[in-house]
């Protein structure tokens, strides 16, 4: 069993930038790919972006290539996704998540693990 809390969201202005974090207890998550997905509302639940056991390999959504970063310390068992450039249609909750294996997938139901969210909101 694990158990993913996300931390971080807030509100910034259009244009700034955001550090999200998850936190992972209950078992090591060194050998889980993550991903971090969003959801608008009234809208689905949309990848964002994924990132390998290893922290080797990693994919993101076209709406949001280089502007953010995953990345990962499976020392402090923990992963982060670095915002920047923030625009307004990046307003969601956003969601961490976690499977078992070690590759990452861009699809929601190859995840195991979901932390609660946190709401990022971006002002124009």
């Amino acid at each position: 069993q694990v158990q993913l809390v996300e931390s971080g969201g807030g509100l910034v202005q259009a244009g700034g930038s955001l550090r999200l974090s998850c936190a992972a207890s209950g078992r090591s998550v060194s050998t889980y790919a993550m991903g971090w997905f969003r959801q608008a509302p009234g809208k689905e639940r949309a990848f964002v972006a994924t990132i390998n056991w290893s922290g080797g390999g990693t994919v993101y959504a076209d709406s949001v290539k280089g502007r953010f970063t995953i990345s990962r310390d499976n020392a402090k068992n923990q992963v982060y996704l670095q915002m920047n450039s923030l625009k307004p249609e990046d307003t969601a909750v956003y969601y961490c998540a976690a499977r078992e294996g070690i590759s990452g997938s861009r699809w929601f139901y190859d995840y195991v693990y979901w932390g609660q969210g946190t709401q990022v909101t971006v002002s124009s």
